[in-house]
Order: structure tokens, then C-alpha cells, then sequence
């Protein structure tokens, strides 16, 4: 369980503490009947400019996971890093495909509230290209305290057949049997949300109208079982100053986690969008916090779109960033590419084939990812987007290779910038997101370059030759181990 710091024999957080900066906190902002007051006046002492979140019942019912029937929702103990997909005592869905599937991730709220509309996505042929709109029967009013959103399960769970139609070669069946292996199982998820569910309230304590959210890899479909958990806290409806009120924020949930006896090496990282780093002792699950990058949630909701619409997908991204971490190319801390950049860079290569593996779904459905959607419809809007239809029936093996060679040989990195939003490779311009950069990757909501980390040619270089060398290796061998050791993966997984 997730005790709170009075539970664990810990002082409760001091109201009295002060910032570096001398900004004093409200007085008595611990009071249950002065949290909405409080919660303006720490909005005020932060500097924050915009509209504020809505106002909210003091105590939000937290996210949490809808089980089976027969299970309870709080169970005794959190389960342990090393637990099975087999947890709760449900089996998988069995279908016509399975071994691949796994459970279908949902949420939602412990409290009874209105069912949400259903969406529906006109389209008369998946394949044919044109803008399809997504059209809501009423219109949608979701509360993100009342409700979270309901989940569809990804390709390769329920909704999707086999993986051995693209499997029939060596190379592909040893993608398979590495992503069957190594992709993220609900029960990582599910210990994952229970610490954001336990989280939230925490933090609830310091900004009772804050909501904190779960992103990146753990919900957009392309995470692994040792993954690590992104977390975007949303403060406000308007942009926060990352440089200074981010980073104050955070300053003062490192002081609140410091008290939780669940919470274990809480550190302040001063970046562009800064975050703070920390460890669940319970889950065993490290996590990054950041502060109002609400562009995290809407790409987290994209990205699980496209795992959705090919069966191909996610195995193909899960291999290649394992591929990359062994080689030492993903890791944006050092210079290097980021699991988010490659993933553009996968699903870019799968749009731009001469007959795509999967469109631009930002093209197809333009309402469904609008950039200025307010955040609690992020997840509703893409939810009855369907399979996309592809007449390329490359196998696994063959997409890993083409992979490989259009970034050693085909593309050009001094000319074009990556963008899934255009599914296809824009030329770059001399404004200064892409000047002087040496890798180019369009963010498909925000415009800003994700690849900015690469800044220096001796990085460029070795990211480079991986590709090229990984590429003629493969392509003589056929062999996956040959550029990655599979077993050896598996096992460190």
C-alpha cells in the first residue's frame, strides 16, 4: 500500500516552508476547508498568467483501474515488479491470433458519473485518402476528475489477428518472440496508475486543482516492461514559464516527496522542460515529472492511435529501440536520439513507402488531433478511428531492413526534416528550429525540432554509421542477432 507521510511516522509537510526565492506559500493551505482558496493563491505566488483550471470538489476521486468483476478494485498490495501478465487471476482474451494478445487497458472512475458520448468517425474507406472528421453525437464534456479515459486495446491484444501472416521469415519470427517477450504487460501498467492515483492526491495537497496525468510509453502503446513511467502534472489551462514557474512547482513537490516514505531519490533536472526524477519504491517503476508539457498528453494519444491502426507497428518500434539502446544511439541525456524521436522516425519511414504501411492519421482525421483540443477530450476523440487497410504485406524482416537502409543511404538528413505529421519529408528551411541542426524531426503538434538534443557532429556521426552498419550486416545475415542479441535482451528485459 501507499502510505501517506503521516502513516509512515514522518513529519507532515510544513506549510511555513519557504522557496529559495522567499516566495512564501499561503498559510493553512493543509486545511481542508480552505483548499480552493489556497489553490488561487498558489496559482498567484507562482506567477502563473492565463486562465486557471476550473474549480473542483476538494477530494477528486483518483483514476483508477476498472478490474474484473471478481476482483476487488484495491487490492491488499500493490504487485511486485516482478509479477506476470497473469495477475487479478484473468486470463487473456483468446481469439483467432492469439498469442500476441494481451488484456485491454481501461480506466475509469470509482464514482458514478454520466457515460460518455460515443464518437464516431466517418470514413467510407479506410485506405482511400481524403480528411475524415470525427463527429460527436453530443457534444463532449469530460471532467478529468470524474472521469479518465477508457482505453482501446492496441493492435496485437484483442482487436488484431495474427503477427504470423509478417512472421514466416527467420528475422521476423525473432521480432516477434523479442516484442512478445519484452512489450509492457497490463499488470506494469496497472502498478504504474496506481502510484499516479496515490500521487495525485499527494500532490493534491499543495494544488488541489491540479490533475496529474500518465504519458509517453506507458499509454501510447510502444512501451516495454522495464520502461519508465512519464507523469505530466497540469496546473492550469494556460502555459506555464518552464524556465522559472516549472521549475518552482517542482521545487516544492521534491519537498513533499522527500516525505513520502514510498518516494526515494526525488531529483530537480533544469532543462528546457524541467523535470523531477524519482523512484516508487512499491513499484519499482522510475518516474519523470514534469510541469504543464500538455503537448506530452496529445502526442501519448497520437502515437497510441497509430500502434492501433497496423498490426505491424508495435513490433517493429519495440525492436528498434532495443536496437538502439544497445548500440548506445537513444539516450537524448547524451547527446543521442530519444525513444520519442525514433518512433517518428519508424512511423515516417511506414508512411512514405511506396504503398504506406500506415497515413498520416493527422490528415485523415484532422478533428480527431487537433492541437488546440482541450485536454480532457484528448483521449475520447481518436477512440473509433479504425484499422487502416494496407496494401503492403512486407513482412517484419523486410520492414526492419527498409528501416535501416532509408536512414543509412536514402535520406537526407542536410535537407529534409521528419515529419508523420505530412507523411513525408518536408525541406528544411533556415528558421531556426531546423538551422544548423543535424537531425530534423518535426513534433507533430507544437512544430519544434525533437531531434535537438543531437548538437554535436560527433554524435550525428555515430548515429550515422549505426545505421549503415547495422544495415549491411543484417542484410547479409538475416539474422537478428547479428545486430542485436536477442536472448540476451530478453533477459534484461
Amino acid at each position: 500500500m501507499y502510505p501517506s507521510a503521516a502513516q509512515a511516522g514522518r513529519p507532515a509537510y510544513n506549510p511555513e516552508f519557504r522557496h529559495s526565492n522567499n516566495r512564501p506559500l499561503p498559510p493553512g493551505f493543509l486545511q481542508h476547508q480552505q483548499r480552493m482558496v489556497e489553490a488561487q493563491r498558489n496559482i498567484a505566488n507562482t506567477n502563473f498568467r492565463g486562465r486557471p483550471l476550473p474549480a473542483c470538489p476538494p477530494d477528486i476521486p483518483p483514476c483508477e483501474w476498472k478490474f474484473n468483476p471478481s476482483t476487488s478494485p484495491h487490492p491488499s498490495h500493490p504487485p511486485g515488479a516482478n509479477e506476470s501478465a497473469m495477475a487479478n487471476g484473468r486470463k487473456r482474451h483468446s481469439g483467432n491470433h492469439s498469442p500476441y494478445n494481451s488484456k485491454r487497458q481501461r480506466f475509469s472512475s470509482p464514482v458514478p458519473h454520466q457515460s460518455s458520448p460515443q464518437v464516431a468517425c466517418s470514413s467510407s474507406s479506410v485506405s482511400n485518402p481524403g480528411a475524415r472528421e470525427c463527429q460527436s453525437s453530443q457534444t463532449l464534456n469530460v471532467s478529468p476528475q470524474l472521469s479518465a479515459p477508457q482505453l482501446l486495446p492496441l493492435c496485437g491484444e484483442n482487436l488484431c489477428s495474427s503477427l504470423e501472416d509478417y512472421a514466416k521469415d527467420k528475422l521476423s519470427g525473432q521480432m516477434v518472440e523479442l516484442f512478445e517477450a519484452c512489450q509492457q504487460q497490463l499488470s506494469d501498467l496497472e502498478r504504474k496508475e496506481r502510484c499516479r492515483a496515490q500521487l495525485q492526491r499527494e500532490i493534491q495537497r499543495l494544488f488541489p486543482m491540479a490533475r496529474l496525468y500518465l504519458a509517453g510509453s506507458s499509454l501510447n502503446g510502444f512501451g516495454s516492461r522495464n520502461s519508465d513511467a512519464d507523469l505530466c502534472l497540469v496546473i492550469q489551462a494556460a502555459p506555464v514559464n518552464q524556465r522559472n514557474d516549472a521549475v518552482y512547482v517542482l521545487s516544492l513537490i521534491q519537498q513533499l516527496f522527500y516525505r513520502l516514505s514510498y518516494i526515494e531519490r526525488p531529483q530537480l533536472i533544469r532543462a528546457k522542460v524541467p523535470i523531477l526524477k524519482f523512484r516508487d519504491k512499491v513499484s519499482a517503476v522510475e518516474f519523470d515529472l514534469n510541469v504543464n508539457n500538455i503537448v506530452g498528453i496529445r502526442n501519448t494519444f497520437l502515437l497510441r492511435s497509430y500502434a492501433n491502426t497496423e498490426r505491424r507497428v508495435r513490433p517493429i518500434i519495440l525492436v528498434i529501440k532495443r536496437w538502439a539502446r544497445h548500440h548506445g544511439i537513444n539516450d537524448a541525456s547524451k547527446g543521442t536520439l530519444s525513444s520519442y524521436t525514433l518512433v517518428l522516425m519508424v512511423l515516417h519511414y511506414l508512411q512514405t513507402l511506396s504503398e504506406p504501411v500506415i497515413p498520416s492519421l493527422q490528415k485523415e482525421y484532422p478533428e480527431c488531433f487537433s492541437p488546440t483540443m482541450e485536454i480532457p477530450l484528448v483521449p475520447e476523440r481518436p477512440k473509433d478511428i479504425p484499422l487502416y487497410s494496407s496494401s503492403n504485406q512486407a513482412s517484419l524482416g523486410e520492414l526492419l531492413l527498409g528501416f535501416l537502409k532509408y536512414y543509412a543511404s536514402m535520406f537526407r538528413w542536410d535537407k529534409q526534416v521528419i515529419s508523420v505529421r505530412e507523411a513525408k519529408a518536408l525541406p528544411k528551411s533556415n528558421s531556426v528550429e531546423w538551422r544548423d541542426k543535424f537531425i530534423c524531426v518535426e513534433e507533430p503538434f507544437d512544430g519544434t525540432n525533437t531531434a535537438r538534443a543531437v548538437h554535436e557532429k560527433v554524435k550525428f556521426d555515430a548515429i550515422k554509421a549505426q545505421f549503415t552498419e547495422s544495415w549491411q550486416v543484417l542484410q547479409l545475415r538475416k539474422d537478428l542477432n547479428s545486430i542485436l542479441p536477442v536472448r540476451n535482451t530478453i533477459q534484461s528485459r
